[in-house]
């Protein structure tokens, strides 16, 4: 369904994909265990401070983004078919988590339990996905509408950051009343607050991916050496607080059957957000290195990376495109190097967790608006405006995340998509055919002046597929196409070379069409059938549109065929 603006998953959506694929020498097994252990060192940097970030996001306590990170890790590590794709915690899964999450009824150990429900019932779809060979299940969500969603749903994420940064609060849920709200309260703004969050924008920016330490673990150990000299709450300034990982508890809530089935509900627009984000960093770097990867391999290993984190109360994982781009670049060579950026994450969290605690809040929140960053570029709706395609559902899809929320925002793009693509394939598009020249092809004649009509006989052909809601308009305009005829017309000929197959409304349709053509002394002939169409259409043939009317030649045989019959009878 992609669209990890935390991560950047977005920026494989935001441009199409130049890489070429090429082949690489593999190197000696020892270089590559060297390698994987300087690239798992070097992201665990990166991973680290997102983990808590994106905890903060979804409004879970700052260790169900460690779990989750460590969860999905390990598993993607043990059952995945990337080597470069690093399986954790993203920023847009953790915003979707909180626009539910946040609905729930009760306090924080409520909300813990509703969220790894949602998390674990994600990871088995997944796996059912997986089980039924859905690989391609994130095709039926548009680019356009994923771009669109991906650019609001980084501003929505960032502008729902910046009260923690100016230290004030904001009553309101959706994003252009808290855009407003903040505005208003400018003169109650942190100026602390606001100061530490600039600083730390100031850093990440400055510093980005060029730097040999990983810009978002430099403003952590920066926030949390100031800790020392200052007091952060005295000062209005919250921090992470205690990372428990010594109470985990292991299973699910114990939910009724209604509350399961609204989880399911949920999970399933969480779980088409996830894979479309997660496969679309996968097939981008094996594209660029000619490696091969598995879609319903992925499926199984994301929903077992989601599953474990739900049943340890973590937060969902899919594959970042800024964390696997971080890996690559990094030098990793295999999965091993997801293995040791979780044993790297995991030593660092055991010995230094009370540090790890005393994390200023603004500093989280400039870490997420700087990972957000990558996906607000206005670059990615360039295309749609040179190639004057998709423009309205990519502004839907944006406007509709910013005005409806997240979930419905994501409901709402797709809906107008699936709108406009109907509305464009039931356009009554015919095209009258004719040779051209003394060649065997048959052409648009409005398109080719030298196109000559074939005498006695009326060739048309729909441009879209026909279906319930296109046939009766299509066979209207070419009832139309046979009232402005000149010339005496015996055969009408369409050519059907775009429809793959019919339904029971086609096949009703054309047995009309054809009883009206034989009332009037002509016949109808079906050509170019492709095998499924041929065999529904023999399956319904009757008197008003026998066999013999339905043909899979192409156009000029079938009428160098009438013109053998026309000269036997004639």
């Amino acid at each position: 369904m992609t669209v990890d603006t935390g991560h950047a998953a977005a920026a494989q959506l935001q441009k199409p994909s130049s890489y070429t694929s090429s082949v690489e020498p593999r190197p000696p097994r020892r270089v590559r265990i060297a390698r994987d252990v300087l690239a798992g060192v070097s992201i665990a940097g990166l991973l680290l401070p997102e983990a808590i970030a994106y905890a903060n996001i979804a409004g879970l306590p700052p260790q169900a983004g460690l779990i989750a990170l460590l969860s999905g890790l390990v598993v993607y590590a043990l059952m995945g078919s990337s080597r470069f794709a690093i399986v954790s915690g993203t920023s847009s899964s953790a915003a979707v988590l909180a626009a539910t999450v946040g609905a729930s009824a009760g306090g924080i150990g409520a909300q813990v339990a509703y969220a790894a429900a949602l998390v674990a019932a994600t990871g088995i779809l997944f796996l059912l996905a997986g089980a039924a060979r859905l690989g391609a299940m994130s095709d039926f969500v548009s680019k356009p509408v994923l771009r669109g969603f991906a650019f609001g749903l980084a501003l929505t994420i960032a502008i729902k950051q910046l009260p923690t940064i100016l230290g004030v609060q904001s009553h309101y849920t959706d994003t252009l009343r808290i855009a407003f709200d903040l505005a208003h309260q400018a003169p109650g703004w942190n100026f602390y607050s606001v100061a530490l969050g600039v600083a730390a924008l100031a850093i990440l920016f400055g510093l980005g991916r060029s730097a040999r330490m990983p810009a978002t673990l430099a403003v952590i150990v920066l926030g949390i050496a100031l800790g020392y000299w200052i007091d952060w709450h005295g000062h209005g300034i919250g921090t992470v607080g205690v990372l428990n990982l010594h109470n985990m508890t292991f299973g699910l809530p114990m939910f009724d059957r209604s509350q399961w089935l609204q989880t399911a509900e949920l999970a399933f627009a969480l779980m088409l957000i996830l894979y479309a984000e997660s496969y679309g960093s996968i097939r981008s770097f094996a594209l660029k290195h000619g490696d091969i990867v598995s879609a319903n391999r992925d499926l199984m290993a994301l929903g077992c990376a989601n599953l474990v984190s739900g049943l340890l109360h973590g937060m969902p994982v899919g594959a970042g495109y800024s964390a696997t781009s971080a890996n690559e670049a990094a030098g990793a060579q295999t999965r091993f190097a997801g293995l040791c950026a979780a044993a790297v994450i995991a030593l660092i969290v055991l010995m230094l967790s009370p540090q790890l605690s005393r994390t200023p809040e603004p500093v989280l929140a400039a870490i997420v608006i700087y990972a957000v960053s990558h996906s607000l570029h206005p670059d990615m709706f360039k295309p749609y405006w040179t190639w004057q395609r998709d423009r309205l559902v990519v502004i839907a899809a944006l406007l509709a995340v910013l005005v409806f929320g997240i979930l419905h925002g994501l409901l709402v793009a797709i809906g107008v998509s699936l709108l406009l693509a109907l509305r464009n394939l039931s356009e009554p598009a015919v095209s009258v055919l004719g040779r051209l020249r003394d060649s065997h092809d048959f052409v648009d004649i409005s398109a080719h002046p030298d196109a000559t009509p074939i005498p006695g006989i009326t060739i048309v052909r729909p441009e879209v597929p026909l279906f319930f809601a296109n046939a009766e308009r299509v066979l209207s305009k070419v009832r139309l196409m046979l009232q402005g005829q000149s010339t005496p017309v015996q055969t009408v000929m369409l050519s059907l070379e775009e429809t793959p197959d019919v339904d029971s409304s086609v096949i009703e349709a054309l047995r009309i069409f054809s009883a009206e053509l034989m009332s009037r002394g002509q016949r109808l002939l079906l050509v170019r059938l492709k095998p499924r169409a041929l065999t529904v259409l023999e399956r319904a043939s009757d008197e008003t549109l026998p066999r013999s009317a339905l043909w899979e030649l192409s156009v000029d045989k079938c009428v160098q065929s009438l013109a053998l019959e026309m000269h036997e009878t004639g």
